[in-house]
């Protein structure tokens, strides 16, 4: 399973978003309905699913989920 499928997965169990609304360039917020304990628990989430550790003034900056991917497989 690649980053993209993995990290659709969790956004999917974590959000409750339709699986059509995630593509790349989905904004968490805009896009896929996210607030902000939403956003706490997708970085816990993708933490333990991807044995990273995100700072929060990173997470921040992960606005779409393409950007996420880049930081996942930059890390």
């Amino acid at each position: 399973m690649n980053t993209f499928e993995r990290v659709k997965e969790i956004l999917l169990e974590n959000l409750g978003c339709s699986e059509e609304d995630i593509n790349i360039g989905s904004n968490l917020v805009e896009d896929l309905g996210a607030d902000s304990l939403d956003i706490v628990e997708l970085s816990l989430a993708l933490e333990e699913n991807f044995n990273i550790t995100v700072a929060d003034e990173d997470f921040e900056k992960l606005q779409t989920v393409g950007a996420i991917i880049d930081y996942i497989e930059r890390d």
